[in-house]
């Protein structure tokens, strides 16, 4: 485990692979920490330089007080970047690390040469729609949205097997603070403009069965990057990296090869 000291944060990141590779950085969920790519790993193919952090608020990252904004966010991650001397990477975003992967790929070309959009989008729901969130969470704790999450997050086969406690655990044990925090991020973005300016290599990812991301609002999203590639993960919802990583992994690992980082 290591940790860079930012200043006005702390973010726990990881490195696996080879440091002398191609740099491929993965930013996960909100309610999730970076063992959400932990069956992904395995997959990718040899000889990359694998990054995964916990964004602030979340994981063993530091929590400072809320609301954060999706700008403090995307500058987290580009510091983190200039930290570890990370250039040209593939920027895998899931949620709101595909709303990072957005702000950072306008901000810092030089950082990101090609990036996948998981199951996000350029805007994720409403203002109102969060904040009522934000205001359910801090009246009675993240336990009392931890079922409808389970339902968005994952399909109905995959609710079945124990392995959904795994989940469903790691939500509740989030900092309340750092997720009503990133909620408010989430609130206040609007990438629309901003990203169908972009040009570089993109991936679009998302389950079938995907409650908070539908299907339609990722293709939306990724139609705005001209040259970019869509694909569904049937049979999953928002986290198709844990519940079909073999999918999952087998198209990033296509996209890699096409764009030629491996």
């Amino acid at each position: 485990m290591k940790i860079a000291d930012l200043g006005d944060t702390r973010i726990h990141y990881r490195e696996d692979g080879d440091p002398q590779g191609a740099p491929i950085v993965f930013s996960n969920s909100l309610g999730t920490d970076l063992r959400l790519w932990d069956d992904v790993l395995p997959l990718l193919p040899s000889g990359l330089r694998i990054i995964r952090y916990d964004k602030r608020g979340h994981g063993l990252s530091s929590c400072p007080p809320g609301p954060y904004s999706m700008g403090k966010l995307v500058t987290d991650t580009e510091r983190l970047l200039d930290h570890l001397n990370v250039r040209d990477c593939v920027f895998v975003g899931l949620s709101i690390g595909g709303m990072i992967a957005q702000g950072l790929a306008v901000k810092r070309l030089d950082q990101v040469r090609g990036m996948v959009l998981s199951n996000t989008a350029a805007k994720i729901g409403t203002a109102e729609m969060w904040n009522d969130r934000i205001a359910a969470i801090k009246a009675d704790g993240i336990e009392s949205i931890a079922d409808g999450t389970m339902e968005r997050w994952f399909a109905k086969p995959f609710r079945a097997t124990p392995e959904l406690e795994l989940w469903r655990n790691m939500l509740i044990r989030q900092p309340v603070e750092g997720y009503t925090a990133c909620c408010a991020a989430i609130a206040g973005t609007d990438f629309y403009t901003p990203t169908s300016g972009l040009t570089l290599p993109t991936l679009g990812i998302v389950g079938s069965e995907d409650g908070a991301t539908p299907p339609d609002l990722v293709r939306e999203t990724v139609d705005l990057i001209k040259g970019s590639n869509f694909e569904i993960i049937r049979g999953t919802g928002h986290l198709p990296c844990a519940e079909k990583p073999g999918e999952f992994a087998a198209l990033l690992n296509k996209f890699l090869k096409e764009i030629g980082h491996v």
